[in-house]
């Protein structure tokens, strides 16, 4: 009992202050895996965050959900013990273990008290490296998938999510849901997640980030220990996915009071010079909350939905501008006709010098808030090596938000935003709209 409200003060506490020169080292351990260490010895606190390149993009053909299976599966027993032996001997740490997974990426994170780091880390390695995927937990498990394959096929955020991927990328991985089908997930077996591990989980596609009590050296010893035995190489990345969507309405007809639309087009890469004039144009558009346009003019001159919003999904092998929003189906198409003369007032137009300075200070007043504890600055670190950025990004982010022109919006605006080529899947009864291609 002690040792839990330790690790929740711990939990609560441990945190790195969010300024500029947060000091990032770049560790290599002795057998040769990287990390980035942020070294903070205030409380004997560590957050380890670990991220695997290729996520559920690296399901087998006709495999499609092992990867979202396996992942769930690696806390269900390890080693010489069972899902609930693991579960007691890491209550028994006071330790915490996540994993997650997306198309780009399958992560695991780990929190753990010094005097506890060595158990914590054996413990975490024969999830890593001995997972059990016993035939009990396989089947409770992919019973609980089954379940949310069949929940989202009856919720309409769900339905027009998986339409807008399916139209927008056909048979490539980012087509289709990451939990898989009824019929795929049915038919999975110990044998394909025995499979769908050493595909995702390699040394060729590892990004690891660790904040806290522990130095240099200490590091690289655990990474050895805790994934040195891991293959050296796993599946080949899929292909660029082509983006098959052209401008228009596609309907997906369903029995509901409110229609949901998600609309999109192509977008921009992380790595394009032009990404963070991008950034702020969309801040401006529709990703700043109740100052951004989409919200003002939609929400609330008209009142024609609770919320709206657009952001840019630079993937791994695609990059988009997306958006959503929902209305009653009466009112659905006068809030579509909205969101498309915001796109091309912006994409033709600009914004003003003052929508530019307010989205600038929100920006960079927001960021340090993200800063807020060891465990989230360790996905930061994670995220800054897999888009490929520099170790001193985090002193400098905000001077590349500052340095945005009005100039640089407007020309980026031209650029990005296509009102032409701009997509709008609706699911639900809306009056007044067909699918028109």
């Amino acid at each position: 009992m002690i040792r839990a409200l330790f690790m929740a003060a711990a939990l609560a506490m441990a945190t790195v202050a969010a300024k500029a020169e947060v000091e990032i080292q770049e560790v290599t351990s002795p057998g040769g895996i990287k990390a980035w260490l942020v070294q903070e010895n205030s409380i004997p606190f560590t957050a380890l965050e670990i991220r695997f390149k290729g996520g559920a993009s690296l399901d087998a053909d006709g495999k499609r959900g092992a990867t979202n299976l396996m992942t769930a599966l690696l806390e269900e027993g390890a080693g010489d013990m069972d899902a609930r032996q693991f579960a007691a001997a890491r209550d028994g740490l006071a330790a915490s273990y996540g994993f997650d997974v997306s198309d780009d990426a399958m992560s695991v994170s780990a929190q753990f008290l010094t005097e506890n780091r060595d158990q914590a880390i054996e413990l975490l390695r024969t999830a890593l490296i001995e997972p059990r995927f016993d035939d009990s937990a396989l089947d409770r498990v992919q019973s609980q998938v089954l379940s949310i394959i069949q929940s989202d096929e009856k919720d309409p955020e769900a339905i027009v999510g998986d339409a807008f991927a399916r139209l927008a990328f056909g048979d490539h991985p980012y087509g289709s849901s990451i939990n898989g089908t009824l019929a795929t997930v049915a038919s999975l077996t110990r044998d394909d997640m025995i499979e769908a591990k050493n595909r995702v989980m390699a040394k060729d596609r590892l990004y690891v980030g660790v904040v806290g009590d522990i130095s240099a050296e200490e590091l690289g010893t655990l990474l050895d220990t805790l994934l040195g035995d891991l293959p050296e190489t796993g599946a080949n990345m899929p292909p660029r996915a082509d983006y098959l969507l052209t401008g228009g309405v596609t309907v997906v007809p369903f029995d509901t009071p409110q229609s949901v639309a998600r609309f999109g087009h192509q977008g921009i890469t992380r790595d394009d010079d032009d990404f963070f004039a991008a950034f702020v144009m969309n801040v401006i558009l529709g990703g700043g909350g109740f100052e951004a346009r989409l919200m003002t003019e939609v929400r609330e001159k008209r009142g024609l939905t609770y919320g709206v919003y657009s952001y840019l999904a630079p993937r791994d092998h695609a990059e988009l501008v997306l958006g959503q929003v929902a209305s009653a189906n009466d009112r659905i198409a006068e809030a579509i006709e909205v969101i498309q003369a915001e796109w091309f007032k912006v994409a033709t137009e600009g914004v003003t010098q003052d929508e530019l300075d307010r989205a600038k200070t929100y920006l960079t007043g927001a960021y340090p808030l993200r800063f807020d504890g060891n465990g989230p600055i360790a996905n930061i670190m994670v995220g800054m090596q897999m888009q490929d950025l520099p170790v001193d990004y985090i002193a400098t982010r905000n001077a590349k938000v500052e340095a945005v022109t009005l100039e640089d919006v407007k020309r980026v605006a031209a650029r990005v935003l296509q009102p032409e080529n701009l997509h709008f899947v609706v699911v639900g009864q809306p009056a007044g709209l067909e699918t028109t291609n």
